[in-house]
Parts: structure tokens; C-alpha cells; sequence
């Protein structure tokens, strides 16, 4: 084998499944077409479990400067509407926490104290980072880890037999183990493997673009419906959207030109601006699909390439990112034959039902925009239940990812869920514990029992010992690679150690040293 794993497509998506592979141990070559960078306006911001993905990694510093320049250039957004003056405008980004069909989400309205927030640590505060930012964050710990990232060179085809996958490119094949294809929404490996693709056609024409215009005194800041469709100003200096609900786009790859964003802008908008300048546009619709399995045999799929949906809500970087660290740990693990094969089937069965979740939210959006006066009624009555501490919570909370948990074997609150990022006694965080991308036993009560029953998982698992005076209920967490909980004990539990054994053989095998049946 020239390599463990093939991955196609070197986005944000394949960048960081390339990454936690890596993290492993696994030899991992990653293959994208283009030479750079894609400068194409896409997503302007990350969720929560996205920011709390790659915090866990040790990249919030990084995070956290991206998104001090995404505010200045939204401040300075507002001087140049405000005529010089961008401190007093209450605006997107500033007060609000995002929107639904374009519904704005006041900050204020949100009740934190709700299951699946303040958990996150200083996650939580991460929200305005763009898709390029993250794919350059991502290259750089790419080259840190030693990731083969082959720049200017395309997938082909491929051969999978029993024993791997021989990947054809343009510039020669190349033997690995596995293929992940993270190609995108018109993925090659999707297709030549044969997945089934089902799901909703599209209905909707939608630009977004940056340009120079001239005549915008009457365009309103944010999103607004209108009587054609719905529009979107800002938050940075010459973003704009535009919502039709005449039909897909008969071409989606034609060159998005001045007169097309020009017209588009007036028709939904009533407003005579004149586009002087392009800095960079783009197309989408709103067709949502799903892949049935996201794996065959030794191909597996993740980001775009398993599922696609309309942008509303800058989800779809977000939804790849989940699944790139809910794989990443468990194809390393059965590469390394530190966990049976079986553990891959773990993957679908997590990834898909939270993935299907947002293809439903993003169809929902999609009725909540049309311009008919049926869609306009429930329109209304969206807007009225978000202008409550319940509604903007609830929509917050999906909006975010806030609340997602995976079926797991386990009846404590936490199991299944991303652990809290606890402050532990020395003032470290429970994130600070996790760049390794190992698994962790956190023990609260300094129980050797707890110990003795991880010490047979040296290498797969680490074992912290700490206080977290802030929660005192709590026994013991054993977190998993991706930062999700495997298992969870409380102080008070009659056998704090019950189903510790069960946990530790279910998501990182036998123990070292066991006899297994022959």
C-alpha cells in the first residue's frame, strides 16, 4: 500500500478528516484538483460543534483572530452606512446569533440555561468565521502533521477489491486501504462507487456575491422578504443575497455576471442599484440529498459528497466538519487493529440521522421564504414565535447544533453528547486535554478503580485525574476521540465504575493483555 487512506477532495471537509487520520497514526494522502485556496464567496460562518471540533485541536487562538477580522470588517460595514459612525448600529453579528429564512435571532432572547447550552466553553463564543479562513487554518495543521496534501491533481477513478481501493489520477495511481471521497456535492467517488442518492429537487435560484455598487441608500441592512423574494445586505462591506422562486438555474456552472446580480437585485429588492464591480459570486439552490449508507465496502463518503442542502445557515461546512471527526478516530482505530471493523458501522448510524436533520431544517426555510400568501402567513407566525425567549431558543439551538446525541449504550444525561468543557481545579479546561485526539478517562474522584479498569488501554485512552468544583455530581467522564461521551458516572452512583469495562471494549476494543475466544 502506497498509503492507509486516499482522501478526494481537499476542502475544509477532507482537510480535517485528513488531519484527525493523522492524529491516528494513519498515512493519508489527500487529493485536490484545484491549486489554491477557492476565493469564492461560500460560508461566513461555523456552529458550535464546529467550534468546539476544532478548539479540541487546539485552534481557537487561531479562531478567535479570524473572527476579530470578520468584525472589523462588519464595523466597517457600518460606518460606511452609518456615514462614518459604527458603533451605535444594532446589526447582524452584533446582538444577534444568526437567522431563520432570514428571520433574525436576537442574542438576547436566548435562554443559555437551556439543555445543550453553556457547555461549549469559550467555543460558544466562536460564530463569524468563513469557509476559506477554516480551509487555511486547516491546510497549515495539515502540513504540521505531515498530511501528503497533493494540490493540482484529480481523482479519476478508482478499483476496490477486498484488500483496498487502487485510485487512478491524472497524474498516476496510487494503492491505498481506503477511499474517503469528501469531494463535494457532485462528488466523483459518489458516484463511480454507486451510492444511492435520494432526496428533493430544486425550486429556487439564489445568488451571493461581494461587489462594488452604487445607489443602496434604500437597501436594508440584513435579510428582508419582499413581494418577489427575499434579499440580504451585509454584514460586510458589498455581500449581498438574492432568493428567486422561479425555478432552478438553467445552467448552475454559466459565469455569474454583473447583469445577472444586477437584475436579480433590483427584482427582488425594488431598489435601482447599479453593480460596478464583481469581487466574487455565486450560485446555489436548494436541493437536499442524502446518500442512503455513507459507506461500500472500502469507500466511504463525508461533507458534501454524502449529503447536500440549500446554504441557508452556512450548515453544510459545519455538517462536514461533525462527520470528519466522528470518522477520523474510528477508521484509524480498525487501520491500526486497535478496534474491530464493526466499529465503522457506527459511522452511518450517527452521522445520518443528524445529517437528514438538516436537510429537513434547510426545506423548511426554503417554505418560510416563498413570496405566495400562504407561505407569507407562516412566515409571519415564524416571525412572532422568534421574537419569544422559546422560539428564539429552540430555533437558536438547531440553528447552532446545540442539543445533537448519538444513540450510545448508557443512561447517564451526558452519554451521547459532547462533553462539557469542564474547568478543572488547575484551571486547564477539558478541551486543553484533547489535542492529542485520543480518548479520555477524566476522574473526578481519584479512584484507582477507575484506573485500573482504563490502564489496559494505554496508548488508546489517556487517564486524567482532577477536581471540577463546578460539578461535584459528577464522577468520571470517558470522552471519545471526536469529543463526544462514552460513558458517564455520578459521585452518588451505587458502583461508580458500572459499565466502564463495557464502554471502554465498545469504543476502543480489548483491552491489552485479554484473552479473546479463538
Amino acid at each position: 500500500m502506497d498509503y492507509d487512506v486516499v482522501v478526494a477532495g481537499g476542502g475544509p471537509v477532507g482537510l480535517m478528516l485528513a488531519c484527525e487520520l493523522r492524529l491516528g497514526g494513519t498515512r493519508v494522502a489527500v487529493l485536490e484538483r484545484l491549486t489554491e485556496v477557492n476565493p469564492t464567496i461560500k460560508g461566513g460562518a461555523i456552529t458550535t460543534p464546529s467550534a468546539e471540533a476544532l478548539y479540541r485541536r487546539g485552534m481557537l487562538p487561531a479562531l478567535a483572530e479570524a473572527q476579530r477580522q470578520a468584525m472589523d470588517r462588519f464595523q466597517a460595514f457600518m460606518r460606511e452606512r452609518n456615514g462614518g459612525d459604527g458603533g451605535g448600529a444594532a446589526g447582524q453579528g452584533l446582538g444577534f446569533v444568526g437567522h431563520f429564512a432570514g428571520i433574525m435571532l436576537r442574542a438576547d432572547l436566548v435562554d443559555r440555561t437551556e439543555p445543550g447550552f453553556g457547555d461549549a466553553g469559550p467555543a460558544a463564543e466562536i460564530l463569524l468565521v468563513t469557509q476559506q479562513e477554516i480551509e487555511r487554518l486547516l491546510g497549515e495543521r495539515a502540513d504540521e502533521l505531515g498530511v501528503d496534501v497533493r494540490r493540482g491533481v484529480e481523482l479519476t477513478g478508482f478499483d476496490a477489491d477486498d484488500e483496498g481501493v487502487t485510485v487512478r489520477t491524472d497524474g498516476g495511481a496510487i494503492r491505498a486501504g481506503w477511499l474517503v471521497g469528501c469531494d463535494g456535492g457532485r462528488s466523483t467517488v459518489r458516484k463511480l462507487a454507486g451510492f444511492a442518492f435520494p432526496g428533493t429537487d430544486p425550486e429556487i435560484t439564489c445568488h451571493q456575491a461581494v461587489v462594488e455598487m452604487t445607489g443602496t441608500e434604500d437597501l436594508t441592512v440584513g435579510w428582508t422578504a419582499t413581494d418577489t423574494g427575499v434579499y440580504a445586505h451585509g454584514p460586510m462591506p458589498g455581500r449581498i443575497v438574492t432568493v428567486e422562486f422561479d425555478g432552478p438555474p438553467a445552467d448552475r456552472d454559466a459565469p455569474v455576471t454583473t447583469e445577472d446580480l444586477q437584475e436579480s437585485l433590483r427584482r427582488v429588492s425594488g431598489v435601482d442599484v447599479t453593480i460596478t464591480e464583481v469581487r466574487t459570486a455565486t450560485r446555489f439552490t436548494d436541493h437536499a440529498r442524502q446518500v442512503t449508507e455513507y459507506r461500500k465496502g472500502r469507500v466511504l463518503l463525508a461533507g458534501d459528497a454524502a449529503h447536500v442542502h440549500s446554504a441557508f445557515g452556512s450548515q453544510g461546512l459545519s455538517l462536514g466538519i461533525g462527520d470528519a471527526m466522528n470518522l477520523g478516530w474510528k477508521l484509524a482505530a480498525v487501520i491500526a487493529g486497535r478496534a474491530p471493523e464493526r466499529l465503522l458501522d457506527t459511522y452511518t448510524a450517527e452521522r445520518h440521522p443528524v445529517d437528514a436533520g438538516i436537510l429537513d431544517w434547510t426545506r423548511s426555510q426554503v417554505a418560510a421564504m416563498r413570496p405566495d400568501p400562504q407561505s407569507r402567513a407562516l412566515r409571519k407566525i415564524v416571525s412572532d414565535l422568534a421574537g419569544t425567549v422559546t422560539g428564539t431558543t429552540y430555533l437558536t439551538a438547531r440553528l447552532n447544533g446545540a442539543g445533537v446525541r448519538y444513540e450510545l449504550p448508557g443512561e447517564h444525561p451526558l452519554t451521547g453528547r459532547s462533553a462539557p468543557d469542564l474547568e478543572l481545579a488547575d484551571g486547564s479546561r477539558l478541551a486543553d486535554h484533547l489535542h492529542g485526539g485520543r480518548a479520555l478517562l477524566l476522574d473526578l474522584t481519584d479512584d484507582p478503580e477507575l484506573r485500573a479498569l482504563a490502564a489496559g488501554y494505554a496508548g488508546r485512552v489517556d487517564t486524567l485525574t482532577a477536581g471540577c468544583p463546578a460539578r461535584p455530581e459528577l464522577a468520571a467522564v470517558l470522552v471519545r476521540p471526536d469529543g463526544f461521551t462514552a460513558w458517564a458516572a455520578d459521585a452518588q452512583a451505587p458502583t461508580p465504575t458500572a459499565g466502564l469495562a463495557d464502554a471502554l471494549e465498545e469504543w476502543f476494543g480489548v483491552p491489552k493483555g485479554a484473552v479473546t475466544p479463538g
